[in-house]
């Protein structure tokens, strides 16, 4: 199963999309000894095929990505400060004042004091370009000695597991990866192959070559996606709720899921009397945007973990949906892969 402490492991390592390497190798160094065949792609995507007892009457894929938002260095200023855009997509008004690390080095993202800002300028959210990193240089020779153009930095925050909750950074989409891992531990009755994808943040690229690689017939695409469930919010509009189970969507902004898969996914939930819930809007989208389309086409269906505050330093989930998240997706698993009917 699942645990907590891979996924502390998880989110305590840095994986902006382009460079996922320092997840890839914990990643690997979890699935290895129990894969039948391991390999990372030209892009850096993991593909690792496990042999179950039989050969699967579909073949299956399972996927989670690795990367994470966060930012690019573009430029350096004479007094030192690290000017940056960012990577995927982050809410503009949650960046001034946040830690982040970089190159081994912190900074903070800092823009014009409040106290020197005029009329409606302390109403509106400080645009990226008037943002920068202060990590402490004094001048644009010290800043280089430490950071070079082009290098990334992410949100600093902790990992947190107390009561009902999980907080920390990077839970999309490392609660995914961690789900596979724990999947992949267990005795497989199927043949099935999991693969973590890289740079889903910047426009779902690991996955458009993994699933040109694999050629599944089908895939379960394991994520996080936003709840709203928050005080203030009208009810109806808090699109899915922690604590209310995994979220199966039928249709998002790059993909319209498998009809029977998505019936299926919740008539096993009720039949296994796991929680369960749809997405209640047409929003984001996930790496089934480019593997429902590869090759010929792939039945695609997506099983995500409700998360708060997505895409910024520290998200929030309940544990309670991490687990009945991994129970639907191996239930999932088999029928597809054994091509099982109720």
């Amino acid at each position: 199963m699942a645990d907590y402490n891979v996924l502390e492991q998880l989110c305590s390592l840095y994986g902006i999309s382009g460079n996922e390497e320092a997840v890839r190798e914990r990643i690997l160094q979890e699935i290895t000894p129990y894969a039948t065949t391991v390999e990372v792609d030209a892009l850096g995507n993991i593909i690792a095929f496990k042999k179950g007892e039989q050969p699967a009457k579909t073949k299956l894929m399972l996927s989670a990505h690795m990367d994470e938002v966060g930012l690019i260095i573009t430029d350096i200023t004479d007094e030192g400060l690290l000017k940056f855009a960012t990577v995927g997509g982050i809410d503009k008004r949650i960046l001034c004042g946040k830690q982040v690390w970089i190159n081994g080095h912190y900074g903070v993202i800092g823009g014009k004091p409040i106290h020197l800002m005029k009329g409606d300028e302390r109403e509106k959210a400080v645009p990226v370009e008037e943002l920068s990193i202060d990590i402490g240089a004094g001048s644009k020779e010290e800043a280089e000695q430490a950071v070079s153009l082009g290098d990334v930095a992410g949100f600093v925050s902790a990992f947190d597991q107390e009561g009902a909750m999980i907080r920390g950074r990077a839970l999309d989409d490392r609660v995914g990866c961690a789900i596979l891992i724990g999947l992949m531990k267990r005795n497989l009755p199927y043949d099935i192959t999991f693969v973590f994808c890289v740079q889903e943040e910047i426009g779902l690229r690991g996955a458009r070559t993994a699933a040109y690689a694999v050629k599944p017939q089908a895939a379960i695409v394991v994520e996080s996606t936003t709840a709203a469930d928050i005080a203030g919010l009208e009810k109806g509009n808090e699109v899915c709720c922690l604590g209310d189970g995994p979220v199966v969507p039928f249709m998002d902004r790059s993909t319209i899921y498998d009809r029977e898969y998505y019936q299926l996914a919740f008539a096993l939930a009720e039949k296994e009397n796991i929680p369960c819930q749809t997405k209640r809007a047409i929003a984001g989208g996930n790496d089934a945007g480019a593997i429902h389309v590869s090759r010929g086409g792939v039945r695609t269906i997506s099983v995500s973990l409700p998360c708060r505050y997505l895409h910024a330093p520290m998200g929030m989930i309940a544990k309670d949906d991490f687990h009945a998240a991994e129970k639907l997706v191996w239930s999932l698993a088999l029928h597809i892969a054994g091509n099982q009917t109720l």
